[in-house]
């Protein structure tokens, strides 16, 4: 189904852009973002009307800049979007934006949604997810962005897609920090750009009365800063990190995931992301908190 903007007449820059990705990721929700900012939107379309439809990107005046998805739903004819990819490029401006998400996140989200998976119900959704990311696989290889969307609600997604593809790119305000506390015991995430290991520090695990809490409580999260070691990671790290954030805004980074961990994830990290967070926000920038293993 075409949606044609109507910002779309006053836009002169060609460009196109084709969304895929795995089932349950947000694809919907980039669309509908590219339209918000005066792209031709085009969802599930034909994979062999692609060509076609990026030469209308440079012939008609009012199809400059469009966005379009295409997914697993093609079916086999999806093995030939690589190829395809790699031509269009050589005739008009064209970005590749692929959208993931870890699979916990996935089937959390079918399982909310009780949406059967593009893949049908032959298997467990589990299975499909398995069998769609395999696929996607050589597409994703092409892809950039690649956006894993498994923290993200509708709101930041879209602003990510508003900071990366609009006007005003680089933006200081444009990027969107994630900053997350995990457990080593669980494995580094896999969306990590930036991982600190702060396992060096003295583990409030040991003290019984601090066992059962987390770093978010305010006697856990003062023991842990109280040692000189712990001030002195916060400075350097605090300062390092907003001397990196201009450079990542200036080669057109629009969303950044730095990692903390510990052994299980539920204290050191968590105190340490969380005053990271604010050092960060406090210098001006967007700043998501999400502590990954405190309930394990």
């Amino acid at each position: 189904m075409a949606r044609p903007s109507a910002h779309a007449k006053t836009l002169g820059k060609t460009e196109l852009v084709i969304i895929t990705g795995m089932s349950g990721s947000g694809k919907g929700t980039a669309l509908k973002a590219f339209e918000d900012l005066g792209y031709y939107s085009v969802d599930n379309l034909p994979i062999d009307l692609i060509p076609k439809f990026a030469e209308l990107t440079k012939s008609a005046p009012n199809i400059r800049r469009a966005a379009l998805v295409v997914d697993i739903r093609e079916g086999s004819a999806l093995e030939r979007l690589p190829a395809m990819y790699k031509k269009i490029r050589r005739q008009v401006p064209a970005r590749l934006v692929f959208l993931e998400s870890d699979d916990s996140a996935l089937l959390r989200r079918f399982s909310e949604t009780r949406r059967p998976h593009p893949l049908g119900t032959g298997q467990s959704v589990a299975a499909s997810i398995r069998d769609e990311r395999q696929r996607l696989e050589p597409i994703r290889k092409l892809a950039e962005p690649i956006i894993n969307t498994s923290r993200f609600n509708v709101h930041e997604l879209r602003d990510i897609i508003h900071s990366t593809f609009g006007v005003d790119k680089h933006a200081a305000s444009g990027i969107l920090v994630q900053m997350i506390s995990f457990g080593y015991r669980h494995g580094i995430p896999q969306e990590s750009d930036l991982v600190f290991d702060v396992r060096f520090l003295p583990n409030p695990n040991y003290i019984p009365a601090f066992k059962e809490k987390t770093g978010k409580n305010p006697l856990v999260a003062r023991y842990i800063r109280s040692f000189p070691q712990t001030q002195k990671f916060l400075e350097q790290i605090g300062d390092l990190l907003i001397d990196l954030l201009p450079h990542y805004i200036e080669e057109g980074k629009n969303y950044l995931t730095i990692s903390i961990g510990c052994t299980g994830g539920h204290h050191r990290s968590v105190m340490i992301a969380s005053d990271l967070r604010k050092r960060l926000a406090a210098a001006g920038y967007r700043v998501k908190e999400t502590h990954r293993d405190i309930n394990k």
